[in-house]
């Protein structure tokens, strides 16, 4: 069967954060992550990585992070094959610049876009930022998103720049434990919250938003579905949409 013969079968992962606890466990949750590509890319006409593939990134003018080699070889055949990947920024990685796009042929994000598929239309964004509170990541992210910023950490050699980047992710993990696995009421998720707000103004078939870490569907209106994707550090759980329906999968 053709890429244009295939009925549509739309795919979302996110929040892979590869590089962390330790090389080991990155190594083998990579080659999982390989393995369901593998499986999805038989029919999938669109795969969407939503945010948060590596715990850390920057490329340098001349150097990138070593490693994830499986990772990008894979996507780069599924976009040599014609299925297209798309890839969003999240706040573990939003200093991916244009290697991405340019090595492996995908399409970057850095805010939010919404799509449609047979009437069915969808708000795409990794989350962060999003929502109610959180000032201080919010102050956080425009200073990281400035181009001086950008400039004066390029300024370090790779070596310390990726080093300080990993001491800081793990200090983040510390403060904030095992918080992400909680599920904090339909009233308190701060992305549900924002869900809402939007159907105010605009009707959202579905809501699809990564960086919570636990995988959530709630109905939040009248024919309105907030799905978060989880991770797969734990969960390895990824959205598909089959032209229909949506529904939230593990990959075992």
């Amino acid at each position: 069967m053709s890429l244009l013969e295939r009925p549509t079968k739309i795919y979302f992962a996110s929040d892979f954060h590869l590089g962390v606890p330790d090389y080991e466990s990155s190594l083998a949750r990579e080659k999982r992550i390989v393995r369901w590509l593998d499986e999805i890319k038989r029919d999938a006409t669109e795969i969407f990585l939503v945010g948060d593939i590596f715990d850390f990134w920057f490329e340098y003018k001349r150097a990138i992070p070593k490693g994830f080699v499986r990772l990008q070889g894979k996507i780069a055949e599924i976009t040599d094959s014609g299925i297209p990947v798309h890839v969003f920024t999240g706040n573990h990685d939003m200093w991916i610049f244009d290697y991405l796009p340019k090595e492996l042929g995908v399409q970057l994000y850095r805010e939010p876009i919404i799509r449609e598929w047979n009437g069915k239309k969808f708000y795409i964004g990794h989350g962060d930022g999003l929502g109610p509170g959180d000032k201080g990541y919010k102050f956080l992210k425009k200073v990281f998103a400035s181009r001086f910023c950008q400039w004066l950490f390029a300024r370090l050699h790779p070596n310390f720049g990726i080093w300080l980047a990993d001491l800081s992710s793990r200090k983040s993990r510390s403060v904030t434990g095992s918080a992400d696995e909680k599920f904090l009421g339909e009233e308190n998720e701060w992305l549900a919250i924002y869900a809402k707000e939007y159907l105010r103004k605009e009707h959202i078939d579905y809501f699809v938003f990564g960086h919570r870490h636990l995988p959530i569907q709630l109905e939040i209106g009248k024919h309105s579905t907030y799905f978060n994707l989880g991770e797969w550090i734990n969960y390895n759980t990824f959205l598909v949409f089959n032209g229909q329906e949506c529904t939230l999968n593990v990959w075992d």
